[in-house]
């Protein structure tokens, strides 16, 4: 693909693209080949990003509202025009199968458009003091203001919208932004990058650093830079909390989200369809795809078939192919990982119904039943095409098994009861309970995060934008009644 040569990609060090010292090579997660190379920015290089960002953030904040949403407008407009574009290049570093790069595109543009639309109204208010007799003749104004610069850090699966749902919400409020890709996937970040470039943010609003994720710490350490917003792993996100203990950090971590299938519950195919489609979309690279799928006792022995029926017919192969919907793992390390998760779980006493095996990156879509509880496919988060099945006695057996995890980002809930989703909504313990669907699903503009070791803070165009701002009260005396 011509697009794609290993030509060095700049970074781009408050808002100019630059060379580096050194370069990282991007491959394919399907063949391997070398997709592109990147600039790494040195020492020196991040050093003036950073002092860029501090130096402009008293000016930034106070960019007028409309300058501010409309340099976002402008970002959700290019975006549009560049879709095809930018959906290959998503698919040639990430390997996620092009229909779906090309839907993350489309939610980019609308995550941009509506940071310009919050620009514009996200204000604060007025309060009146009055309410006790020592405030009389007194009025609050609250206003929000940017706590400073965010260092957004980024994972792989989602290497646009992820991006995205970090750097709009910042710029949106006036924050200066460095955005530190995942290292397997710069690319998308770095067009972003060419993208903000073109409009009239002042120099230093922006940072793309494709630094290794060893050279981080000194990022997450820097005083200049108090606000970490961060997507990723567990395990990295807590000893990055652990890491920088007095700044705000907003985590959108792992989980192994529960699909529930209740009793009353009719279209069983239509359930079927959904969660075989959002176990494997991005090869199960997702926060929030289905891995554990509990189903009533009383409906298990007609939808079981029809789930591994509906996950037989994915069309896995080369992710360019537009027929096909799952394509490879990120690199073969994970897709060596779930290979061996499914083994553990079958030499524990599971069955495999579906899948289980592996060619290179590329693991088939697979489905277990009776997994054992205490194995790491019910505990942990497999990020693969991988689901396992669970019957339950009861809607409140069900919860008790969605609750069984350190986890709680999102959970679906088959139910047209409108009594059962209001208990599923009072007892399950995630950030998101989505009634009628899978968990999968994600509104930009929604509050968006999880409880547990699913992280803390909310993404979502404004709850970001409130978590990366603070209140600020002017009181005003002598007001007239």
């Amino acid at each position: 693909m011509d697009a794609f040569t290993p030509q060095p990609r700049p970074c781009w060090i408050a808002g100019r693209p630059e060379q580096g010292e050194q370069a990282l090579q991007v491959f394919h997660p399907f063949d391997g080949t070398e997709v592109a190379s990147v600039a790494v920015p040195s020492r020196d290089q991040v050093e003036r990003a950073v002092a860029a960002a501090a130096a402009v953030a008293r000016e930034f904040r106070r960019t007028p509202a409309h300058v501010r949403a409309e340099a976002l407008l402008q970002v959700s407009r290019t975006l549009a025009e560049r879709a095809e574009e930018i959906a290959e290049t998503i698919t040639a570093e990430n390997g996620k199968p092009l229909k779906w790069a090309e839907i993350e595109v489309s939610r980019a543009v609308n995550t941009f458009r509506f940071a310009a639309e919050e620009a514009r109204r996200f204000t604060g208010g007025l309060q009146r003091l009055d309410t006790d007799a020592n405030g009389v003749g007194r009025m609050a104004i609250v206003r929000h203001v940017p706590r400073g610069p965010v260092l957004a850090v980024a994972p792989f699966n989602f290497p646009l919208n992820l991006v995205a749902h970090k750097v709009a919400p910042a710029l949106a409020v006036g924050a200066p932004v460095i955005v530190k890709p995942a290292s397997a996937t710069p690319l998308s970040a770095l067009l972003l990058g060419e993208i903000l470039a073109e409009t009239d943010l002042p120099e230093g609003a922006f940072s793309i650093l494709p630094v290794r994720g060893k050279d981080m710490d000194a990022l997450v350490s820097d005083e200049r830079l108090p606000v970490i917003s961060f997507t990723g792993s567990t395990k990295v996100g807590w000893s990055l909390m652990e890491a920088a203990p007095r700044k705000h950090v907003v985590m959108e971590l792992g989980s192994n989200a529960a699909a529930i299938i209740c009793p009353d519950w009719t279209d069983l195919d239509h359930a079927a369809q959904r969660i075989a489609t959002f176990g494997n979309y991005q090869a199960g690279q997702s926060c929030i795809a289905v891995q554990r799928v509990i189903v009533d006792r009383s409906v298990a022995d007609e939808f079981v078939p029809k789930l591994v029926e509906a996950v037989g017919a994915l069309k896995t192969g080369d992710p360019h192919d537009p027929e096909v919907e799952v394509g490879p793992l990120i690199d073969e390390d994970n897709a060596r990982r779930v290979e061996e998760w499914v083994h553990m779980a079958a030499d524990a006493g599971a069955r495999v119904l579906l899948g289980g095996k592996r060619t290179g990156t590329t693991v088939e879509p697979t489905v277990l039943a009776d997994v054992p509880f205490n194995t790491k496919l019910w505990t942990e988060e497999i990020f693969g095409p991988v689901l396992v099945v669970s019957v339950a006695d009861g809607v409140e057996d069900a919860f008790a098994q969605a609750n069984d995890t350190k986890y709680g980002l999102q959970a679906g809930v088959f139910t047209r009861d409108v009594q059962v989703a209001f208990e599923a909504a009072a007892e399950l313990e995630v950030g998101g309970v989505i009634i009628g669907d899978v968990p999968s699903y994600r509104a930009d503009q929604m509050p968006y995060g999880g409880v547990k070791g699913s992280g803390t803070g909310r993404e979502g165009v404004r709850s970001a934008m409130e978590d990366f701002t603070e209140e600020r009260v002017t009181v005003l005396t002598g007001i007239p009644l």
